[in-house]
């Protein structure tokens, strides 16, 4: 399926893209783990591309050497004899690779030719042929499509920052729209949001993203009418494909989106399969009262705080009167056991674990991927991984780029200790929410539990970034703090994490999941464990919600598992968990 394999340690990734574009340029088929797809394990995957590359480049450093994936990798190679070995700092190969010869390209920049890029070159022809020679393997790849567009957040122009739900809803739909068009590659929702409120240069989002063509535009919603203007724009040159304006009643908006997106299709110059044409048409509901609300309980949904129980239940009440006035309305439902399912598990509260409304949702309309992963955690949460993992693959088929999906993905991979497949998700997390935190923490986990320190570090090093950034802007954000404790400690840090841990306290004392991260922090990485203690007997005696649920399958516990205190802690919290479930089932 490949020509070249690029095996590397994670901090030496700006290296290991250097020698791949510089292969590609001179027409070799290159893959490396960027390109892992989201909807595949990832050992899987790793696996079918080491047995099909033709030549696979190790390139080692003192990070790789302690990598136990580089070295499973060339391992692999060796004994298949397409081993291409390459230093990038001096280190010499750990044995028994020390046995074979080595380029060094301690000395290249990624550009020109050095004995050590003559060496390597010379040996992946060797191997893979030159690149006419390997052309029809290329032609084996899948194609990326011609033709992507990013849709840019639509801005609100109705004076009322009220209103931005409804701009937002718009410029989500468009893009749900258009990426039901096969011949169409469309960036996810989460990284387009990404640019919201900025000011940009076209041409630099479209170069940035690799799309070839970029949306964008404004909406004003008054009264009963509602003003939308779009333009598509060539990401290369900066000129306009197509650009319209439309003044419409509230009610038309339905066939207004049909319209939009048709005009984006037809000016794209792409096909427009009749299925993918209904399914464009299919929006759930005709009701233009209900489809406002909806736009109004997502906004909630995604701008809430996210530890807040009256952003779940607030949204529960939303979807409660949108059903009210569209009963068959499958969003409405599918957004609603979302709700249910966080007030459930995440706070013990509520007797509904959202599996009905999701099976409501799902009857109504089969692609809502949502629904799906709301089926897939509560089967998890009773250990029914083999039926959880068959709900996220179909989540996935339906949604690939959904923030929501990947984090389920992940989340059920991890509580089954397989960290390898639950890495690549929560990777995917992390590129469609740059400062996705919770993810970022959970793969120092999963890196450090499969013994790739480097991994972990990597992960943590950008959790740290994400933290200062928001500790700049919200200086008293005790979660920035609680995250970046854990980064610190993972770093070395631990007199700085310490300093972190109090400044949290201070802000926020009650705040659980914070002292159960710090009590987790103090386990894996001090000698402290009466303070750990302290933390987890806190934690235990008052949480109503998942934490207790989690504790016996969390890796970070497995060091004190054994302990008597913590077994005592554990049992009379499991059993006061028990009693409240009993109560809210009665």
């Amino acid at each position: 399926m490949s020509d070249v394999f690029i095996s590397y340690a994670r901090p030496d990734e700006p290296m290991a893209e250097r020698v791949a574009e510089a292969l590609r340029s001179q027409g070799y088929a290159v893959w490396r783990d960027d390109e892992l797809p989201a909807h595949r394990a990832y050992a899987d995957v790793i696996e079918e591309r080491l047995k099909s590359a033709q030549a696979v480049i190790v390139l080692w450093s003192a990070e790789a050497a302690k990598s136990q994936w580089v070295r499973a990798e060339a391992d692999a190679a060796r004994a298949a004899a397409t081993l291409i070995q390459a230093t990038i700092d001096g280190t010499v190969p750990p044995m028994p690779f020390n046995q074979v010869q080595c380029a060094d390209l301690s000395g290249w920049s990624g550009t020109g030719e050095t004995p050590g890029w003559r060496k390597l070159t010379t040996s992946v022809e060797a191997l893979a042929g030159t690149p006419d020679e390997a052309a029809p393997e290329k032609a084996a790849r899948p194609v990326r499509h011609d033709v992507s567009v990013c849709v840019l957040p639509f801005a609100n122009m109705s004076g009322d920052p009220e209103q931005e739900y409804f701009s937002d809803g718009i410029s989500e739909d468009i893009t749900t729209d258009l990426s039901k068009v096969s011949a169409l590659e469309v960036i996810a929702r989460n990284t387009a949001f990404m640019f919201k409120g900025q000011s940009i240069d076209v041409c630099d989002v479209s170069k940035k993203l690799g799309v070839s063509h970029v949306l964008e535009g404004s909406v004003r919603k008054a009264g009963g009418r509602v003003r939308i203007t779009a333009q598509l724009i060539d990401g290369k040159s900066g000129g306009h494909v197509w650009a319209e304006r439309y003044d419409r009643d509230l009610t038309d908006i339905f066939a207004l989106q049909d319209e939009i997106s048709k005009a984006i299709v037809d000016a794209l110059k792409v096909n427009l399969l009749p299925e993918e044409k209904k399914a464009i048409e299919n929006r759930g509901t005709d009701n233009a009262e209900a489809y406002n609300l909806f736009l109004m309980a997502r906004q909630t949904w995604i701008s809430g705080t996210h530890g807040d129980t009256r952003r779940e239940e607030t949204v529960i009440r939303m979807c409660d009167r949108i059903l009210q006035i569209e009963p068959t309305y499958g969003r409405a439902w599918a957004l609603k056991a979302q709700a249910q399912a966080q007030l459930f598990f995440g706070y013990n509260l509520g007797s509904d674990d959202g599996v009905v409304a999701a099976d409501r949702a799902l009857e109504l309309d089969p692609s809502i991927a949502e629904a799906y992963t709301v089926k897939a955690h509560a089967l998890a949460a009773k250990r029914r991984f083999a039926e959880a993992e068959e709900q996220v693959s179909a989540a996935l088929q339906l949604a690939p780029d959904s923030w929501d999906v990947n984090k389920e993905a992940a989340a059920v991979f991890q509580w089954q200790h397989k960290f390898s497949r639950a890495i690549p998700y929560y990777e995917k997390c992390v590129k469609l929410v740059e400062d996705d935190r919770h993810s970022l923490d959970m793969l120092t986990m999963a890196y450090r539990a499969l013994g790739d320190e480097a991994g972990a570090k990597s992960a943590a090093e950008r959790m740290l970034k994400s933290c200062q950034r928001t500790i700049e802007d919200d200086p008293n954000n005790c979660s920035a703090f609680g995250r970046g404790a854990n980064a610190l400690v993972i770093l070395g840090d631990v007199e700085r994490a310490r300093e972190w841990i109090d400044r949290a306290l201070l802000i926020d004392p009650n705040n659980l999941d914070i002292r159960y991260n710090f009590a987790c922090i103090l386990i894996n990485h001090t000698d402290d464990l009466q303070r750990a203690f302290e933390h987890l007997e806190y934690v235990f005696a008052r949480s109503i919600g998942s934490i207790v649920r989690r504790a016996d399958i969390d890796s970070d516990l497995d060091r004190i598992r054994d302990h008597p205190h913590f077994q005592e802690i554990y049992a009379a919290a499991t059993e006061r968990i028990a009693k409240l479930d009993a109560e809210n089932t009665a």
